[in-house]
């Protein structure tokens, strides 16, 4: 269950956007938080994808 937002600081899930178009089975997400006031655009972080077994782009969904 997600925790309620205290303040500017929310909870967001960071999915890797390589392993989507690849096609292989499964998914690469982190869960992390950011200050909705600093940051108003989408985060994007390079992350380590275990599947993939490398670093890969990670764009925050929903």
């Amino acid at each position: 269950m997600a925790k309620k937002a205290k303040g500017n600081r929310v909870q967001v899930i960071l999915e890797c956007t390589e392993h989507k178009e690849s096609g292989m089975p499964g998914t690469s997400r982190y869960i992390t938080t950011k200050n909705r006031k600093n940051t108003t655009g989408r985060l994007e972080i390079k992350k380590y994808n275990p599947i993939l077994k490398r670093v890969t782009v990670h764009k925050e969904i929903k």
